[in-house]
């Protein structure tokens, strides 16, 4: 049955090999470099708990749509062993643009505000004006915060008591906002002014405020409060500006929505650049650093500074010990996807084969 199920699938890969842009997108792609390697080269792989990054595949693969996914998924949904379900129908692939391996965290935070503005609660979360879909890029964040361009429009989901919290909220893409009288409203990414993002840490590096390993999520958060107008000429350093969607109605005990619009979930999904990992795809990481990380997790995610092969977020969770964890990461490594066999040998040049 599974020899069988794994000749269908073969053969829906040979009739998708075509399709490699989805995995390899972009101007870089003639520049990218991929070695197949086996799973027995990956540090650590035996020992992980695969049946939970199965369960976080299954969330998303019902929304892949080429032919060789929903093959794949149409199979995992029949529940096969986990382990022995990846490593018949994939191998891991590492990618490589040139760039040094970095893996930062992220998280879902939690701030206090309110539905109707106050003398405390006097920063909005917007919603995205017609106009910034329509105009790339669109006005920057000093023009949006300063001009008065999004008053008196009703583009406030709610209103918040910490303009640096509302920034690195901007960061993560999406947060819990408690409300006080207990009930809390979740937001998530909309979209964004079409400017790039540009990090405050290296900035601050770059005037010689702090050297590189000094630099956290903490630190700046410290820095910008010590130092109020200095403070927010450094936030408007980052022209990206992100605006929100309510997304109240997932259940408070799922993680926020990701780039596939379902729910993320701790420590199992990855936030990647679509650019060169296809969204959905399984993903082996070997973080390094002073905490090792071997786990396989699932690109499900995306963000405005996630660039580059090797380039990932690991997502931490919801609140405030999750945002001190992920704050604090910035190691090197190495990661690898997992792509459908075919698919693998395909990005191969023929002298390879």
């Amino acid at each position: 049955m599974v020899v069988g199920f794994y000749r269908r699938v073969t053969c829906a890969l040979r009739i998708s090999a075509t399709i490699l842009a989805s995995l390899c997108a972009g101007p870089l792609a003639s520049e990218v470099k991929y070695d197949i390697l086996s799973f027995d080269q990956l540090d650590g792989w035996a020992q992980d708990d695969h049946a939970a990054a199965f369960s976080t595949f299954l969330n998303t693969c019902k929304d892949m749509k080429d032919p060789d996914w929903k093959s794949i998924c149409a199979y995992a949904q029949a529940g096969p062993d986990p382990r022995e379900f990846f490593e018949l129908l994939f191998r891991p692939v590492l990618v490589n643009d040139g760039k040094e391996a970095l893996f930062t965290g992220y998280f879902e935070p939690e701030l206090d505000g309110s539905l109707t503005p106050s003398d405390r609660f006097r920063y909005p979360v917007y919603k995205m004006p017609v106009e910034a879909r329509e105009n790339r890029p669109w006005l920057t964040r000093r023009d949006i915060l300063e001009t008065g361009v999004m008053e008196g429009r009703n583009l406030a989901i709610a209103y918040v008591d910490d303009l640096v919290e509302l920034f690195f909220l901007q960061i993560q893409g999406s947060g819990r906002i408690r409300l006080p009288n207990g009930d809390a409203v979740r937001v998530g990414y909309r979209g964004s002014n079409g400017h790039n993002y540009r990090s405050i840490g290296q900035e601050l590096v770059r005037q010689g405020v702090y050297e590189p390993h000094q630099v956290s999520a903490q630190v700046i958060k410290n820095w910008v409060r010590r130092n109020p107008f200095d403070g927010q000429e450094m936030l408007y350093h980052n022209p990206s500006y992100v605006f929100f969607r309510e997304v109240s109605k997932v259940p408070t005990d799922k993680g926020p929505l990701g780039a596939m619009n379902r729910s993320i979930t701790t420590m199992r999904s990855v936030a990647v650049d679509p650019a060169f990992i296809l969204l959905g795809a399984p993903v082996w990481i070997e973080k390094d650093g002073k905490a090792p990380l071997r786990r396989l997790m699932i690109a499900q995610d995306t963000g405005s500074a996630i660039k580059g092969a090797q380039r990932a977020d690991v997502f931490f969770g919801t609140g405030d010990q999750a945002g001190l964890d992920a704050g604090t990461l910035r190691d090197p490594g190495r990661l690898l996807v997992l792509m459908p066999i075919q698919r693998a040998y395909a990005l191969l040049p023929e002298s390879a084969i």
